[in-house]
């Protein structure tokens, strides 16, 4: 890198990628992460790639540019990119008519005759609250059903939200859509009351398996009899293309009979996948 590229800071109002870096940007992100970068989410680029340009110490947003395509600074920052583009907002029991379902229809139903453990998904986990929302239905599922158990797994592109999930602390504003009885049996208060932080109590905790995944990638290391499968509100950052080909293989992972669940604002329409509509949003693998 040139030592110009190094030389005086540039104000953040100055700062601003060249056409081409945020063309080669857009670009790289779309083909790694299959989220679109459009001109309009600009502004929204440069505010978070500049976390990653002071990192490195370095006083431009193109300097980083540069570092990163004609230095060979790709290979090694490629996570920590993703990490600062992703848009990672969940809550617990979000869009709760889904959890409602599983509770009335979709898990009696997997559980008749069932001896196996169940086994569910959570493809787009965040900092892990949906995860840990699938695991308290689940606990108060098999609590009067001997021998029933089941499995979690919650994966993410992002490895900054991963080790928040696998840590399982929240702050307490974010338990607001838990019911007391849930926060008693499932959620640890902070020793610390200043922290303002509740914890998922171990036994949750042991039930959840998180763990890095692209779902850009043409294959899954994810088992392929999936009972539930929960990827919510990813799929509007896709164009059709991608949001088809991602469809495609999580329909593989699961399980004849085990049930995809989409965001309220996603579609498969115009996608062929083994699937008939059952419930808003709710699709089961024929």
């Amino acid at each position: 890198m040139s030592q110009a590229a190094l030389a005086q800071p540039v104000s953040p109002q100055l700062d601003q990628l060249s056409a081409k870096n945020f063309a080669r940007l857009s670009a790289f992100i779309h083909d790694y992460s299959g989220i679109k970068m459009p001109s309009n989410k600009r502004t929204m680029l440069e505010g978070r790639l500049r976390r990653r340009m002071r990192a490195h110490r370095m006083n431009s947003l193109n300097a980083y540019c540069s570092f990163l395509f004609e230095d060979g600074g790709l290979e090694g920052e490629t996570i920590h990119l993703i990490d600062v583009v992703t848009t990672n907002k969940t809550e617990f029991f979000r869009e709760p008519t889904h959890f409602d379902f599983m509770e009335k229809v979709g898990l009696p139903a997997l559980a008749k005759g069932r001896r196996k453990p169940l086994k569910i998904w959570s493809a787009a986990a965040s900092i892990g609250a949906e995860a840990y929302t699938l695991a308290m239905v689940l606990e108060d599922f098999i609590a009067d059903r001997r021998g029933l158990d089941y499995s979690i797994l919650g994966t993410d592109i992002c490895t900054d939200v991963l080790a928040k999930a696998v840590a399982g602390r929240y702050a307490e504003p974010m338990i607001e859509p838990v019911s007391m009885a849930r926060r008693r049996q499932y959620l640890m208060q902070s020793k610390d009351r200043a922290l303002g932080e509740v914890r998922i109590v171990p036994r949750l905790r042991s039930k959840v398996a998180f763990g890095r995944l692209n779902l850009m990638d043409e294959a899954y290391p994810v088992e392929r009899d999936i009972d539930i499968i929960f990827c919510r509100n990813i799929l509007i950052y896709f164009d059709k293309p991608t949001q088809a080909k991602v469809l495609t293989r999580l329909c593989d992972h699961l399980a004849p009979g085990g049930y995809l669940f989409l965001g309220h604002s996603e579609s498969i329409v115009g996608i062929d996948l083994p699937v008939r509509q059952i419930a808003n949003t709710v699709f089961q693998k024929r």
